[in-house]
């Protein structure tokens, strides 16, 4: 009982604080989602020169250095990584792909549906599909490998890029891009965005928050353990909307939010399917980051590849809708999963009968 009202805490957190951020400057129905911040992260650092989504996001930064400080303060900080590398960077590649055609990630969806975007109420039936296809190759024995230990150097890593991208914030070089006009341009002040993800990052660490898992969990084990912070999102920040006049039901018209049905339900299977295989959501690579594992910190660099490559080639949705290259890219990346998911069942089996190489 007692970890069950701690994870609906969490979850009651998290949507009362998105509601919170967009009342003080965030884009509407934007007020946290991890997919967008790291796509305006990679933005402000020139990868990709999309003017209006160009932002150092505090709430990122949060994210990883609450997470850290807690693991560190709970002795659960360890340095990992080595399991299967470039595949974790190709399914943060195609995590992102899946997200900017939706735009946004599975929080997003959340606190898009808490908004009234009806649009996200077609995406959510997709997000689980896509965990559902992830559960099947789990059943099945898929595995990346298991990580090693690593140098406690490598799990400071992405703590200490974090804290780097604090300083560049705060002292706004020249070579840090931040938009002008556009989403990118709408953001809550930085002590309440930092102090958000911090917060955010604690409670996210200590209760193991993921959308994702959420699903998982309920699939594979009819366990609603996570389920109960993911309800706890959308029903705080539904008060919270209401509460606050933003609740604006419908699909035309919603803020960074196009009605692409089809494409709004694939983008989300592609979502699911790839953080069921990577081991966790956004938000969850993100806390893992934090905890000194470098396998999520290389799905985050993939993450933000995965933005630079959607937002450099015309990719992404975009509220006028989904180019046909777009679309293309939603086909492509549901049949790389299959590949990755497939594949990975295969070294299972062979590592059981002993017949797989050790990894160089």
């Amino acid at each position: 009982m007692r970890d069950r009202l701690f994870i609906i805490v969490a979850g009651a957190a998290v949507g009362l604080l998105a509601v919170i951020l967009v009342m003080q400057g965030n884009p509407v129905n934007m007020g946290f989602c991890i997919a967008c911040f790291v796509r305006d992260i990679t933005g402000a650092l020139g990868l990709h020169r999309a003017g209006v989504v160009q932002y150092l996001r505090p709430e990122v930064i949060g994210l990883v250095l609450g997470a850290f400080a807690t693991a560190f303060y709970v002795k659960e900080f360890r340095a990992t990584g080595g399991s299967s590398p470039v595949l974790r960077f190709i399914l943060g590649m195609l995590m992102m792909a899946g997200a900017l055609i939706f735009l946004g990630c599975p929080l997003r969806m959340v606190l898009r549906l808490a908004g009234g975007d009806l649009n996200a109420l077609i995406a959510l039936p997709g997000y689980v599909v896509g965990v559902w296809l992830g559960t099947y190759f789990l059943r099945r024995g898929y595995t990346l490998g298991r990580s090693q230990e690593q140098s406690v150097v490598s799990g400071y890593a992405g703590p200490f890029l974090a804290i780097v991208l604090l300083i560049l914030l705060i002292a706004a070089p020249a070579f840090i891009f931040f938009s002008e006009e556009g989403p990118g341009s709408m953001a809550a002040p930085v002590a309440l965005t930092l102090g958000a993800g911090l917060l955010v990052g604690v409670l996210a660490q200590r209760t193991r928050l993921c959308t994702m898992g959420a699903i998982r969990d309920i699939i594979l084990f009819k366990d609603f353990h996570l389920f109960y912070g993911f309800a706890a999102i959308f029903v705080v920040a539904l008060v919270g909307n209401l509460f606050t006049g933003y609740f604006n039901p419908g699909m035309e018209g919603q803020p960074v939010a196009h009605v692409d049905s089809l494409w709004n339900f694939l983008g989300m299977t592609v979502v699911g399917f790839a953080a069921v295989l990577a081991g966790g959501c956004p938000m969850r690579q993100l806390i893992l980051t934090g905890e000194g594992q470098g396998d999520a910190l290389i799905t985050v660099f993939g993450m933000m590849a995965g933005a630079a490559f959607m937002h450099n080639f015309g990719l992404a949705g975009s509220p006028a809708g989904v180019s046909p290259a777009g679309q293309w890219i939603v086909i492509i990346s549901l049949a790389v999963l299959f590949v990755i998911g497939f594949g990975n069942i295969k070294a299972r089996a062979s590592a059981g009968k002993g017949k797989i190489a050790k990894a160089s």
